[in-house]
């Protein structure tokens, strides 16, 4: 854990001292070695499934991806943000790309924490930089609000949160995730069960976020800047699931009873945001709306409480973070040139920018779950566990599937064929860096499918 650790702190201070003309390379650089480095632990687990253990850290099948994928994200933030930051002063590029890296430092802990209080606290303090990014580098006037709304949604999910735990803690005398789920169940009477487990789950719904809990989200995406856009729907929704998969296994009696209304609420949630997508005119918007559904899909496989709806929710988690960060900077690219994120007025883009048109085209695959993509393995796994769940559940993952093919070719159709906007009188080439940044997105997508082995979580 160290070898990772200490060169993302020591990334602060390298940050500080560096002058202006060496600060980009030099950061990512650094942050492509932590990233390579973190490619070690995918395939280095014991038979008891746990590694790197001790007091307060330690990584098993189901955390390894995830901070995998943590450290794979931060040099492509840095990659992507480099365009629209060039002309602010140096101090602020500087205090940018500490926001980032702390944010990194918060997600490791997080996701590797054997603790539940610590997992808790490092929950908690992702809020502040992503918040500090979506109101200092946002694009509108609305990222005001739009922290608002983050900040609250998610602390008023997760406040609930800390309560049961410390319940938990008194009761079981331990919080630790490696024995807690060893202990004798509580033993509780139905209602203040139900509150528990309600207590337990709100946060991570919050996060997801569940259908009617999601109007942060949107808001907040269509506000971030292009790092805070990219870290939200790779990285930060996926600590709901992270945690809600953590915390089950100890809430287990009370989940037969009580998952049924959320997951029809998280399949209904698939179809009702498919058909939201379809109508968008923003396309960061509509980008964001379908990771609404996608995550609907990943909760829905969670309740199910099989071990095929764990590893479908799992896998859907690492390759919808890859897919809908790189269509997020796709997103960005299409604004940097044409200055406008409505789609009407941003189209036909492939009769300029034919090479872009081809990254589009294979991320909008991805998006809507094409065979062999590791989207598809993710999707079928947890419809296969929801249909034995129910056979019922196959009319809303069907017309969900059906709408997210829908809106998909919706958003690649409107963005790349057509006639040119009249309005547009010469547009920027593409740069090798925008290429990099989709290749370094989109390849490790392509070769999940030759080893999914390395992101089934422990189901192996």
């Amino acid at each position: 854990m160290l070898k990772i650790l200490i060169p993302t702190a020591m990334l602060a201070p390298t940050i500080l001292v560096l002058p202006k003309k060496t600060l980009w390379p030099s950061t990512l650089a650094h942050s492509f070695l932590i990233s390579a480095f973190s490619l070690l632990w995918l395939n280095n687990q014991p038979n008891s499934g746990w590694a790197y253990t001790d007091q307060a850290l330690a990584l098993d099948y189901l955390s390894s991806p995830l901070v995998v994928l943590t450290c794979w994200l931060l040099p492509l933030m840095i990659l992507a943000s480099q365009n629209h930051l060039k002309t602010e002063p140096h101090n602020r590029q500087k205090m940018f790309i500490l926001l980032l890296t702390s944010l990194q430092a918060f997600l490791i802990i997080a996701f590797s924490a054997n603790e539940l209080i610590l997992f808790y606290i490092m929950f908690e303090a992702t809020l502040i930089p992503t918040l500090v990014l979506i109101t200092r580098w946002g694009n509108q006037a609305e990222r005001l609000s739009a922290g608002t709304y983050f900040l609250f949604y998610t602390l008023a999910g997760s406040l609930p949160l800390l309560v049961a735990l410390l319940l938990l803690g008194h009761t079981n005398g331990t919080l630790s995730i490696i024995t807690l789920q060893y202990n004798p169940t509580m033993v509780l009477n139905p209602y203040s069960g139900n509150l528990l487990w309600l207590a337990c789950l709100m946060a991570f719904l919050v996060k997801m976020p569940l259908y009617g809990l999601h109007l942060w989200l949107p808001k907040a995406h269509v506000e971030a800047p292009v790092a805070g856009s990219m870290v939200l729907a790779a990285v930060l929704l996926k600590l709901g699931g992270y945690g809600m998969i953590r915390l089950i296994s100890i809430l287990e009696p009370l989940t037969k009873q009580l998952s049924y209304p959320f997951i029809i609420l998280a399949l209904w949630g698939l179809t009702m945001t498919g058909l939201i997508c379809l109508r968008q005119t923003d396309l960061k918007s509509l980008i964001a709306y379908s990771s609404v559904g996608h995550m609907g899909l990943v909760a829905a496989g969670v309740l199910t409480q099989t071990p095929w709806g764990l590893t479908g929710a799992i896998i859907l988690m690492i390759a919808h973070g890859l897919t809908s960060s790189a269509l997020f900077c796709l997103a960005n690219t299409n604004y940097e040139r044409m200055h406008t994120r409505t789609m009407v007025l941003a189209r036909g883009l492939q009769a300029v920018l034919p090479l872009m048109t081809a990254w589009w085209f294979i991320s909008s695959l991805a998006n809507l779950a094409l065979p062999p993509l590791p989207n598809l393995m993710g999707e079928l796994m947890i419809i296969t566990s929801l249909l034995s769940w129910s056979p019922w559940t196959i009319i809303l993952t069907g017309a969900g599937a059906l709408i997210t093919a829908s809106y998909t070719l919706y958003m690649f159709l409107t963005t790349q064929r057509g006639p040119l906007p009249q309005h547009l009188l010469s547009i920027t080439p593409t740069h090798t860096r925008e290429h990099l940044l989709l290749t370094l997105h989109l390849a490790p997508l392509l070769m999940l499918v030759a080893a999914p082995q390395l992101v089934w979580g422990w189901f192996q």
